[in-house]
């Protein structure tokens, strides 16, 4: 499985963006998949995930209410709107999936916000 992420960018707080994640892989609609991030000095963590059919969904407390993950199947992408971004929701955001046991990552897209 192959992940490429994109959408990120620099933005001021209060400001919006959204995410992309294109899955190359005959298996997507298989697949739950996870937004991840990690800033400097940081652990990598989850921030939000999405089940195979979309239906269920779950966000880290920091983000609730702010951002939504959703897919769409037919593209094989996931997306992430981050809205009311601030400071501390800087980071490299990734997207991740598991196969078979094995985990994927993207590359990750670089998100600033500034004060």
């Amino acid at each position: 499985v192959r992940l490429q992420a994109s959408g990120g960018g620099l933005v001021q707080a209060g400001d919006s963006l959204r995410l992309s994640c294109l899955a190359s892989t005959r298996s997507f609609t298989d697949l739950s998949l996870g937004w991840f991030r990690q800033a400097p000095g940081k652990e990598r963590e989850m921030v939000a995930a999405i089940s195979r059919s979309g239906g269920g969904t779950y966000y880290t407390a920091s983000v609730k209410g702010r951002f939504t993950i959703s897919r769409d199947n037919a593209k094989n992408t996931v997306y992430l709107r981050m809205n009311s971004l601030q400071p501390e929701d800087t980071a490299i955001y990734y997207c991740n999936t598991v196969l078979r046991g094995v985990n994927y990552w993207g590359k990750g897209t670089q998100v600033t916000v500034s004060s």
